[in-house]
């Protein structure tokens, strides 16, 4: 082949392959991401905090011995309904009794005392006085010596009949702590309620709680008309809530119904836990919710998870909680560009905080980067109180497309962008 002739097929050659190989460069450099485009608009959010714990009744006393002895009668079962002053066991009296028989015994003979002192103290006493009498009329009969000995018997007498008085008081106080003890050992309902714990059978040994309440609870008697659930409350979450705020609780026993409740109170110190697989300790506080609309056959224990609701906004613009963004904060440090660009060099502004945004599609499909200010979370939108305004055209998932976005990047409109996506603030 001529030199004319090879010369005719490299141009050819340039002439089809050159044009292919520079779009396939230029789509290279600018493939559109595929992402999920949806405009800004106006919801109703709901901002809450889901927290979990356990029913129990807002009263409840737990029952316990104050004295020790064989349970000799239980008149109660698991479950039953009570009124306040009921019987509902006895407790072998036959200690208490005799202890209670020797100090009336022990009053008796203090009370004998008492009387043998009054009547040496009046003898005494009629001894002096008539000695006095004849001292004054005759003083030659009696020596002082002797009306003075007088005296000090009297004063004598006095005492001991003063102690005599203290010992029947001891005696009387020891007999009414005798009656008290063998008074606790039958136990009456102190409310009307159910009993939702039986510890104890008939025939085992009661003991008291001096040191130990759980081993001294014989029963537990609640009362059923007002429940409530214990949750706890991250310590990032707890400062959200308020007395009052509604909530909706969930019980697991009653899957598929939520039941209305209401925050009564929130503590004031925390719940401090620590996991088992690190030693970083979890600051918990514990929120009080009554249930308003449990229903009757709710047993205390029952699992709960509460959703409380902390705020509400109506018809306010809103972006879906995937779509927003952080990116660094960068400012443009002056007087170093990049060479032959004539660019100013982006830098991290040291000291400023991370920038929230979402990125905002132009009419081009490309996007940029728009700090935004959100207000309250709902289930799945953010409030925007700035930055936007309805009908702007968002980048609104992937989680993955909006990690790895730049600004000017070019965007298409995925094929199942109708399909709902899922994802938390990237």
């Amino acid at each position: 082949m001529g030199t004319k002739a090879k010369w005719a097929v490299g141009i050819i050659i340039v002439a089809v392959v050159g044009p292919t190989l520079a779009m396939t460069a230029a789509k290279r450099g600018n493939k559109a991401v595929e992402v999920r485009i949806e405009p800004v608009q106006r919801r109703d959010l709901i901002a809450s905090v889901t927290a979990s714990g356990q029913v129990s009744p807002e009263t409840k006393v737990d029952v316990a011995s104050d004295v020790s002895g064989k349970i000799m009668k239980l008149s109660v079962k698991e479950g039953q309904m009570v009124s306040a002053g009921e019987f509902l066991l006895q407790i072998d009296p036959a200690q208490a009794q005799a202890e209670v028989e020797r100090s009336v015994a022990a009053v008796a003979s203090a009370q004998a005392q008492l009387a043998q002192a009054q009547a040496n103290l009046d003898q005494a006493q009629n001894t002096y006085q008539r000695s006095a009498s004849i001292k004054k009329t005759n003083p030659q009969l009696i020596a002082d010596e002797q009306l003075e000995q007088l005296r000090t018997a009297v004063d004598v007498d006095k005492a001991l009949v003063d102690a005599s008085k203290h010992a029947v008081d001891q005696a009387s106080a020891s007999m009414n702590d005798a009656k008290s003890a063998l008074a606790k050992t039958t136990i009456y309902a102190p409310m009307a309620g159910r009993v939702t714990r039986l510890a104890v059978e008939q025939g085992e040994t009661a003991v008291p709680g001096t040191f130990n309440k759980d081993a001294a609870t014989l029963l537990t008697i609640s009362d059923m008309s007002v429940l409530e659930t214990k949750v706890k409350v991250d310590e990032t979450d707890v400062a959200r809530i308020k007395v009052g705020d509604s909530a909706q609780v969930a019980i697991d026993a009653f899957p598929d119904t939520t039941f209305l409740g209401r925050v009564t109170k929130i503590s004031n110190s925390s719940i401090k836990s620590t996991t088992a697989t690190t030693s970083d300790q979890a600051v918990d506080y514990e929120v009080t919710i009554q249930l308003l609309n449990a229903p009757p056959d709710t047993r205390p224990d029952f699992s709960a998870t509460a959703k409380i609701v902390t705020d509400k906004r109506t018809n306010v613009l809103s972006v879906p909680i995937i779509a927003l963004t952080v990116r660094e904060n960068q400012a443009t440090q002056q007087g170093d560009t990049a060479v032959g660009l004539g660019k100013a060099k982006p830098v991290k502004d040291v000291g400023k905080k991370d920038v929230e945004g979402v990125f905002v599609v132009g009419a081009d499909n490309k996007v940029t980067f728009r700090p935004v200010t959100v207000g309250i979370a709902g289930e799945n939108d953010f409030e925007i109180l700035s930055g936007l305004k309805q009908g702007d055209r968002i980048v609104a998932g992937t989680y993955q497309a909006i990690r790895d976005l730049k600004d000017g990047a070019l965007v298409r409109e995925a094929k199942d962008a109708k399909k709902p996506i899922s994802g938390t603030k990237s």
